[in-house]
């Protein structure tokens, strides 16, 4: 995979500046870069103000103090404040800290009376505990006055690998360096880092070839070259055929999965209902075909018809053991399976019937309800996803406004480009659609998940204000319109 979109947590870049370092890159000078880094984007954003830079005792410290002095170059009314002693900061932030020539004082709520902007500075991403007293109050202080808050790396108080808030205050723009980390996507911190800025402050790209992360933000390079293009002498068959298991009464989840799956490519599209729903999914649909499910043996020949690609079960399906049952026999098929909505929670008492089953590529795309049914809800979002799709077999996509997509093999994509109109009764529903129809068309399930949530979030995103979710499937071809242009 493209490490261009690669997030890197707290030990990731602590060995990627040792690699940076061991290369002939002096901390002192990274160090240099990363506080002119954040002082042109203060530069760039505002004109001259009076500026507080808070310090905090370590590397961050030494990148305010960096900060503070190419300010001062330019003009600004620059105070600086440092929580601790010059004589305890590490050599280089120690060394940046010497050069700064006027008062240091100490960091309290006063400093920052008639400041009209705030540089964060203070702690950086590895830090695990609460705020201590004297940053925690001069932060409150801050947001209580509502004077704009720059972070330097992240705000402080925000873990980087988990998003964790340990006490910040929200930032109206985070400067990182490099690589942006989990933190700066998953929530509660991505809320608290307003715009993320990564700068380049010297490390080579070619470090990552060594670290060889496996998290990343999700983005079209990550998986456009997988993303299935029509070919020009291809047939409904060659291009995949899709089936999803209806419920009754509850009809419109799958009618708008089938749809969001038909938009997303599969050259078929069938939905297999019980008899009595017949008639009204039948009525609903055109391109989409309808079969019964009249007996035991209208599911067995869904089973046994090789020209089935893939299969979805869950949304509307009901929380039954019929429901339960035939999940279990669809991933003894071992053939592409989605596991959403209602097949998740049949598997409530019998999560290791379900781990047992899965052989085939499988994908499972809960909301956190659904996931603390089946799966150990402790830790962050991150590590519970990938602890889930490790012990599952299964990809992970676990849903929300940080959607974290997870494969056994470690591998995890959160992604970031989901509009909040996207909170609405049956989008998860038609995610399940678009991840169906790419896997019917034989895209790599954990591509075609990360692939599927990224189009969702681009489709809503295109429409604005009002989005119901019965709009998406046909949002979906302007969005693929962009990559196939060519």
């Amino acid at each position: 995979m493209s490490f261009a979109t690669a997030l890197l947590d707290v030990r990731e870049m602590v060995e990627a500046d040792r690699l940076t370092v061991a290369a002939g890159t002096a901390v002192v000078r990274l160090m240099e870069n990363a506080g002119r880094g954040v002082a042109e984007e203060v530069i760039r954003r505002w004109s001259p103000r009076r500026v507080t830079v808070l310090c905090g005792p370590g590397s961050n410290g030494g990148d305010g103090f960096v900060a503070a002095r190419e300010l001062d170059a330019a003009g600004w009314n620059v105070r600086v404040a440092l929580l601790g002693s010059l004589d305890r900061l590490p050599e280089a932030a120690r060394h940046h800290a010497e050069k700064w020539r006027a008062e240091i004082a100490a960091l309290t709520p006063s400093v920052i009376a008639g400041a009209e902007l705030i540089i964060d500075a203070i702690f950086g991403a590895g830090l695990n505990r609460p705020l201590e007293d004297l940053p925690r109050e001069t932060l409150a202080a801050a947001a209580a006055q509502g004077i704009p808050v720059v972070a330097v790396d992240v705000p402080s108080g925000l873990q980087g690998d988990t998003g964790e808030n340990l006490g910040a205050v929200a930032a109206v723009v985070t400067v990182t360096f490099f690589r942006k980390k989990p933190g700066h996507l998953l929530y509660p911190g991505r809320a608290l880092c307003g715009a993320v800025v990564v700068c380049d402050i010297g490390t080579p790209a070619e470090v990552l070839d060594q670290i060889r992360p496996l998290t990343f933000e999700n983005d079209p390079p990550l998986w456009l070259e997988a993303l299935p293009r029509p070919g020009r002498s291809g047939n409904k068959y060659t291009r995949g055929h899709a089936v999803l298991f209806g419920g009754y009464p509850m009809t419109g989840a799958a009618r708008m999965a089938a749809r969001a799956a038909a938009r997303a490519g599969a050259g078929l599209t069938t939905i297999a209902v019980p008899e009595v729903a017949l008639p009204i999914y039948a009525t609903a649909l055109t391109s989409i075909m309808v079969t019964a499910l009249a007996s035991a043996a209208d599911f067995d020949a869904l089973l046994d018809d090789q020209r089935i690609t893939a299969y979805l079960i869950g949304p509307g399906a009901g929380v039954s053991e019929t429901t339960r049952t035939r999940a279990l026999a669809l991933l003894r098929t071992r053939r592409a399976t989605l596991i959403d909505a209602d097949a998740i929670t049949a598997f409530k008492d019998s999560q290791e019937a379900l781990r047992e089953a899965i052989g085939g590529p499988c994908v499972m795309t809960p909301h956190e309800g659904e996931f603390a049914r089946i799966f150990d809800t402790t830790g962050d979002k991150l590590a519970r996803t990938r602890r889930a799709a490790a012990h599952s077999g299964a990809i992970i996509v676990l849903k929300g406004a940080d959607t974290v997509i997870a494969a056994p093999d470690g591998r995890a994509i959160i992604n970031s480009n989901a509009p909040p109109s996207l909170a609405t009764a049956g989008s998860g529903d038609v995610l399940s659609g678009i991840v169906l129809g790419l896997l019917a068309q034989g895209m790599d399930a954990f591509l075609a998940a990360a692939a599927a949530v990224w189009l969702h979030g681009a489709a809503a995103a295109s429409f604005g204000p009002g989005l119901l979710a019965e709009d998406l499937p046909d949002l979906l071809p302007g969005v693929l319109r962009e990559f196939f242009a060519d």
